[in-house]
Formats: structure tokens, C-alpha cells, sequence
């Protein structure tokens, strides 16, 4: 991922130096399993890792990695004996990656990185749906015109938008969980995925000791379905997020002007016209949410290989999982803040809602006039026939209903169907079933 759309937090755990230290971790509790089955000296396994709390392996480490890759032309091979070299330890080189093949070591440690990339994630999506649940409880009674297909249908609750908002990122919270658990697997089956020069007991220690669980069958990689489920719920939280952006970008169009993303002191908005305030952090979302999409398509076609494997999802994987979970745990940071800074201009809300004219209560006026006894076709022509006339004419709906001799509704009776209280009255239930 391009620094500009980094978090420090990915940053560190996609590093190379990081990537080597869980390999390093591969390794050692590899070499704990052999030296509990009486396959290896005692003690190789402790030399190790204090060698690596003590030396901790970093970007010196790397450039050697690479050196050896480029004579070796096979990052494992370079790696094994860049670590050889790094601890000193003549016998702990002997025995390291004792019948092991690369992928138990790429694949164990590339998904116990992910399940961290994940925890990381679900960490900023909490502050997110905390964000989402202050402004829903904050606007709940709060009225403001709904739009259908973008145009003003009836009053609703403002905050009931962040409600829904709030609900479908608690549903990213369970694609995330799910796909953590499909993730969370390690894999040191061998060559070909039989156990034929390492047993299960190594694979099940090395899984204990990282918190993951062992794959129950594998070929020579972890199957590559897993890591789809991994992006797929990343895919759709970019939906979600972009459902958001969108949403927010309208309201903070001029003509609209009920929200604004927050504008920083010293911000500028163009660079030509100093009275700009663009709402360019929620277009950088959908930008963002674009790219989660997009990481999905490769990961989709990385699961069918040839026979047990072969090593073309390898060069997929080194860019769309570090930055699909990148851009990930970045857009939520952002959209975080966006709503903590959220600006809502509650008299733009009220101004919006007589915009029409009353238009938007003649449904109400349509159900009263069904239960004054009228047929629902002659109630639905009379409701039309004014609602057209204010639309064209710029006049006001109740005036216009109120002079109508067909529309036995007049005075009070009539004009108690205007008001958006009415549209509010369920608004406490829908609430309650999220528990607020």
C-alpha cells in the first residue's frame, strides 16, 4: 500500500521485518514440537527464541533475505539461511525447517498476520458503530424528509439513517468474525500434504502455540477459499462504508446542505476557490471502498491451482492481502473520524421538509380519505390531481386540498395530517430491537 493511505499499525505488521519474525516464530515452535517427540536435541528451541528476543530481526535482517534471495532465487531457502547466520548457532541451522516445505511456513504465518490484520480491523469498525450509535440516539426524534430515488418522499427520523448505518456494520462485524475463523488456520502437513516428513503433532503444537487451529486438510497449501472469505468480507465492508460515503456526500451538496464532513482549522477546500468545502474525505472512502472490491476478483480466481499446488496466487497475495486489510483499517479510521466531526445543520433539516410545499404527507391524506369512506381509486385521483397543481403551480397543498369541493376533509381533521410527528411514532421500536 502507498504510504499516503497507511495506518502505522499495518504498516508495522506487513513489514518485512515483521513477516520474517512470525516465520522465525514458525520455526522455533516447529523445533519446540520435533525436540517433544525426541527428534531433536533438547534446548534448540530456547536458543532460538532467545536469540530472536534478543536480536530481534529487522531491516538489516531483510536486506540479508534478500542478498540470498538473489543468488538462491527462493525466498524460503534465503530465509533459513539468513536466519542460521542471524542466531550464530551451528545446530540450531542444522535442524531448522526439519521436514518442512515452504508453504507450512508462509502459509501458517501469512494467516496468523491476518488474523491480526483482522483483530485490527474489528478494533476500528467498533469505533465506527460507536460513532454511528451517538448520532443515531442523538437525532432519534429528530425530523427530516426521506428521499426515494432521490427524490422527497416522506418525513422520517434523521437518526434513523445512522441506525441502519449502525446495523450493517454490526453485520460486517460478523462477516469479519466469520472469516477470522476461517483464516485462523495453520498448515505443516509437507511436501504434498500427507504428513509424509513431519507429523500431525508438530502442525497441531505449532497451531496451539500461534492461537490458531489445524487445517484439516491441505495439499501443499492452505486451501485458498479461506483467504477469498478473508476478502470477501472486506468487500463488502467497503460496500458498506461507500453506502455511507454516498449517502453523506448528498446531504453536503449545496442545495441539500443538511450534513458536512468536518473542516479542519487551515483546511482549504480548492485550491482556486477559497469558499470551497468539499466533502473530499468521504469521496476518498469511495475511492477506498473501489479498491476493497476490487481485491476480491483475484482472490476469487486464486483458488483453483494445479494438483497440490502451484504458485500463482503467491505474487496476488503479496499485494491484495496487505492492502486490502491496509485500506481497510484506513477507511474506517477516517470514516471514524468524519462522524465524530459530523456537522448536521438541523434548520437546513426543517427548511428541506417544507420544501414541497406539504407534498410529502399525501399518503396521509390518501389513508384518511380511504377511512372518510372514499373509493381508494377516486381518493388516489383527487390526492394526485392537487399534489400535480402544487407541484406546477408553486402552491401550497393543504390550501389547494383545503378549496377542493370533492375532499370531505377540512380545518383541524385536515390539517393535523401534516405534521412529520406522525411519521416518528415507531421510531422507538425500531430502536429498541437493537437494544437502545
Amino acid at each position: 500500500m502507498v504510504p499516503r493511505y497507511q495506518t502505522p499499525e499495518m504498516a508495522r505488521l506487513w513489514s518485512e521485518e515483521n513477516r520474517y519474525r512470525t516465520w522465525a516464530l514458525v520455526e522455533a515452535y516447529a523445533l519446540e514440537a520435533w525436540e517433544a517427540l525426541g527428534q531433536v536435541p533438547k534446548g534448540l528451541s530456547a536458543r532460538l527464541l532467545d536469540k530472536l528476543a534478543e536480536k530481534p530481526l529487522d531491516r538489516a535482517f531483510a536486506q540479508r533475505v534478500a542478498e540470498l534471495e538473489e543468488v538462491t532465487r527462493h525466498d524460503l531457502v534465503a530465509f533459513t539461511r539468513a536466519l542460521a547466520e542471524w542466531t550464530g548457532d551451528e545446530e540450531v541451522g542444522r535442524y531448522l525447517h526439519l521436514g518442512l516445505t515452504s508453504s507450512d511456513v508462509v502459509d501458517t504465518a501469512q494467516n496468523a498476520l491476518l488474523v491480526e490484520a483482522l483483530d485490527l480491523i474489528g478494533e476500528e469498525l467498533q469505533g465506527v458503530r460507536e460513532a454511528l450509535k451517538g448520532l443515531a440516539l442523538r437525532y432519534k426524534h429528530t425530523p427530516a424528509i426521506a428521499r426515494t430515488h432521490g427524490v422527497h418522499a416522506e418525513p422520517t427520523s434523521f437518526g434513523l439513517r445512522f441506525l441502519s448505518f449502525y446495523a450493517a456494520f454490526g453485520r460486517d462485524e460478523e462477516r469479519l468474525r466469520r472469516a477470522k475463523e476461517a483464516i485462523g488456520v495453520a498448515m505443516l502437513s509437507g511436501s504434498v500434504g500427507n504428513y509424509a516428513h513431519v507429523p500431525p503433532e508438530v502442525e497441531a503444537h505449532v497451531a496451539r502455540r500461534l492461537g490458531l487451529v489445524p487445517e484439516p486438510i491441505s495439499t501443499q497449501v492452505v486451501p485458498r477459499d479461506r483467504h477469498a472469505e478473508v476478502l470477501a468480507a472486506l468487500a463488502l465492508l467497503g460496500g458498506n462504508l461507500e453506502r455511507v460515503a454516498v449517502e453523506l456526500r448528498h446531504l453536503q451538496r449545496t442545495e441539500v446542505l443538511e450534513a458536512q464532513e468536518p473542516f479542519r482549522e487551515g483546511q482549504t477546500g480548492s485550491s482556486s476557490m477559497p469558499h470551497k468545502k468539499n466533502p473530499v474525505g468521504l469521496e476518498n472512502l469511495t475511492g477506498m471502498a473501489r479498491l476493497l472490491r476490487g481485491y476480491l476478483q483475484p482472490a476469487l480466481e486464486n483458488i483453483a491451482l494445479w494438483h497440490e499446488r502451484d504458485i500463482s496466487h503467491s505474487s496476488v497475495e503479496r499485494v491484495v492481502l496487505p492492502d486490502a486489510t491496509t485500506a481497510a483499517h484506513y477507511a474506517l479510521r477516517r470514516l471514524r473520524g468524519i462522524l465524530e466531526g459530523l456537522v448536521v445543520l438541523e434548520a437546513n433539516l426543517e427548511r428541506n421538509l417544507g420544501l414541497t410545499r406539504g407534498l410529502v404527507y399525501s399518503q396521509q391524506v390518501l389513508n384518511a380519505l380511504i377511512a372518510q369512506g372514499l373509493p381508494r381509486d377516486r381518493a388516489y385521483a383527487l390526492v394526485q390531481r392537487n399534489a400535480l397543481k402544487s407541484f406546477e403551480e408553486g402552491r401550497d397543498f393543504r390550501e389547494l386540498l383545503e378549496m377542493d369541493p370533492e375532499n370531505p376533509l377540512k380545518g383541524e381533521a385536515l390539517g393535523a395530517l401534516f405534521s412529520p410527528q406522525a411519521f416518528l411514532r415507531h421510531v422507538d421500536a425500531i430502536y429498541a430491537r437493537f437494544g437502545l
